[in-house]
């Protein structure tokens, strides 16, 4: 329900293409296909272990693409976009502001790029939660299904290390978009995971 809450504030064209990155097995594209029956989607992703499954979901009606997020044309994606979504990527990525330069080339003017994405550094009351939740029932759950927490242990360390609210909103200016905002999710995530929405300006 989130990540088509991020994808509905994409506010794209009917019939409009749409990259979905870190697409993983599908379920970002799950929430594109859902919010914009009509458009024409590609989706992107490193793992080709999670494209082999997303391939399988073919009423997504996407072509799906291995690549490097940081630089989708290297793997063949070719713009102009009528909007982009990357849920839980940008955080992952080495190269956050070389990769926000190349999503920047791919929009065309006045399309945005939704970033659905956890940021607490800047609250340490949301910050506090999201790591009790992490250590008192992510983890745990994670060693009992399968005795390897150390994914789980990465997504702490990598949320707690990832830019505050008001540093991305900053990176994202410096990159050269526009209209930069930051809008909130609902329930026990709101303040902890977000949507970053920014637009190319005009031509």
């Amino acid at each position: 329900r989130h990540l088509r809450m991020s994808a509905e504030r994409l506010d794209a064209p009917p019939g409009g293409r749409l990259l979905d990155l870190c697409c993983g097995t599908g379920l970002s594209t799950a929430a594109l296909r859902a919010v914009h029956p009509r458009a024409d989607l590609v989706a992107l992703d490193a793992s080709a272990g999670m494209l082999a499954e997303a391939r399988q979901k073919r009423e997504l009606g996407a072509r799906f693409v291995l690549g490097d997020a940081t630089d989708p044309a290297a793997a063949g994606v070719q713009g102009p976009f009528d909007g982009i979504l990357m849920a839980y990527g940008i955080r992952n990525v080495p190269e956050r502001d070389r990769c926000l330069a190349n999503l920047l080339a791919l929009l065309k003017p006045g399309a945005r790029v939704v970033f659905h994405e956890y940021s607490v550094k800047d609250d340490r009351v949301r910050r506090a939660i999201f790591n009790a939740i992490c250590a008192g029932v992510i983890e745990p759950a994670g060693w009992l299904t399968s005795r390897d927490a150390s994914i789980y242990r990465y997504l702490r360390q990598s949320v707690n290390d990832f830019d505050g609210v008001a540093e991305f909103e900053a990176r994202l200016h410096r990159a050269g978009f526009a209209s930069v905002r930051t809008l909130p999710l609902d329930g026990w995530q709101r303040g902890i995971v977000h949507s970053f929405v920014a637009t190319r300006g005009p031509a």
